[in-house]
């Protein structure tokens, strides 16, 4: 992996252009919202049919998919006139609301990228999608952007189209693509309270030429990366730049839900905190962090070993709510495992999907397995992992190490799992607090 990373990514206007289409109705002590993860039975993703041990490996087929999209080495057309951006698929859903009067979206909740779309009629060429298209004819709060409006730069990959109105063309690294009308809209979200909380004037991208890999449940996306064009930027004079959420456990009781905070609400503090520096680096879109090194047990591996180029960089990692593995350079991720190994007693088997690299027949509960901590060692903040982050069960005997070899450094939703997880894009901090994500 390269000291610098070259990314194709939205361009970037000042955040004082994303903040004058700020919400001005949303509550300045902060709301939550629900965060359903696509393989719960809330969501439209679900199939009763499949096991859990069936959702994980396809979780994880997912997150290697979306490694792939995210890394720039793999962008599969690099001639395509589309603008390449960063990922397509996160792992969780949002529900919200679009226009006036209000339609109901189902969005994919994704830091890993920061343009908001959904398909809109009259749609040129669409993917299938179940409920119905958004017609913005019918909406008193619909608004196209001129391509001479300074907006129409905030979303890059924009263009003068007929009657002088913004269009973007958007592709990903699996050769999905929207394209479209760049446009303002009153979006809102459904608290936990009960009641709404209203965004008005949100930058997003009508989508009327639309297709690749798409489900036909997706209406489409919600960027929560950090560019200017994201939800988390242009929100960000009413909740203070401050965001968190607190993920469930994969096998945890289904009737819990994840929860995505904002404002005041969002908050991480209290006993057993602690915080790293967000480094802010190209593409914006990605909150980068320090890794220094990790611990398996008393065994200390510094991230020297993925070489000098890496380790001494800042923000040499990424941290990701979408991609479900932790990923590290090859050198690195071998001396991590080989440090586990001496410690594990279990019997090695291979992973039945043969994704994973290091996996143990257990029957036993996790945490009665003497499975060593795992400690991120970050700037500033030593993440130490339950049993239950840092290995996964994937058959009824079996479980994998959570950490995976990989083209890009991620850390993923397996590790994250209950920990309140707090992003303070005004202070540039992360802060973690182990929790159960269950009661938050």
């Amino acid at each position: 992996m390269e000291a610098s990373l070259k990314f194709h990514s939205l361009v970037c206007f000042t955040l004082i252009l994303a903040f004058s289409i700020l919400c001005e109705s949303a509550s300045h002590d902060g709301f939550t919202v629900e965060l359903v993860h696509r393989d719960s039975p809330r969501s439209p993703y679900y199939d009763p049919a499949d096991t859990p041990y069936h959702r994980i490996t396809n979780a994880i087929r997912r997150s290697i998919s979306r490694v792939n999209r995210l890394n720039p080495n793999s962008v599969a057309n690099p001639n395509t006139p589309s603008g390449v951006i960063n990922s397509n698929r996160g792992e969780y859903l949002m529900n919200i609301t679009l226009g006036t009067p209000p339609v109901n979206i189902v969005g994919i909740a994704d830091t890993g990228s920061d343009l908001i779309w959904t398909q809109c009629k009259p749609c040129t060429d669409c993917f299938e999608q179940a409920s119905p298209l958004f017609d913005p004819r019918k909406s008193s709060t619909y608004k196209d952007v001129s391509c001479r409006a300074s907006l129409c730069e905030v979303l890059g990959q924009t263009a003068c189209g007929g009657r002088g109105l913004c269009e973007y063309y958007y592709s990903y690294g699996d050769s999905s693509y929207t394209n479209g009308n760049v446009a303002t809209e009153t979006f809102a979200l459904g608290s936990t309270t009960g009641r709404p909380v209203s965004i008005p004037r949100v930058l997003f991208g009508c989508g009327h030429d639309n297709g690749g890999t798409w489900d036909d449940q997706t209406d489409g996306i919600i960027g929560l990366g950090g560019g200017a064009a994201s939800l988390i930027t242009q929100m960000g004079r009413s909740t203070g730049g401050k965001f968190s959420y607190c993920l469930v456990p994969y096998f945890s009781d289904r009737g819990s839900s994840s929860k995505l905070n904002f404002g005041a609400n969002a908050v991480v503090a209290g006993r057993g905190t602690i915080s790293t520096p967000l480094v802010q680096k190209e593409p914006k879109t990605f909150y980068y962090l320090t890794l220094e090194a990790v611990s398996v047990g008393k065994t200390r591996v510094e991230f020297l070993s993925a070489g000098p180029s890496l380790s001494e960089e800042e923000g040499n990692i990424i941290i990701d709510s979408g991609t479900t593995l932790t990923l590290l350079p090859q050198e690195f991720y071998s001396k991590i495992e080989a440090a586990m190994v001496k410690y594990m007693k279990l019997p090695r088997v291979s992973d039945p999907s043969q994704f994973l690299s290091l996996c143990y027949k257990a029957v036993s509960d996790t945490s009665r397995l003497g499975i060593p901590p795992v400690t991120f060692h970050f700037k500033g903040a030593d993440v130490v992992l339950r049993p239950t982050n840092s290995f996964v069960r994937v058959a009824d005997d079996i479980i994998c190490f959570a950490l995976n070899p990989g083209a890009m450094s991620i850390y993923g939703n397996l590790v994250q799992m209950d920990f309140l997880v707090g992003y303070d894009i005004q202070n540039m901090k992360l802060s973690f607090k182990p929790v159960d994500c269950t009661l938050h």
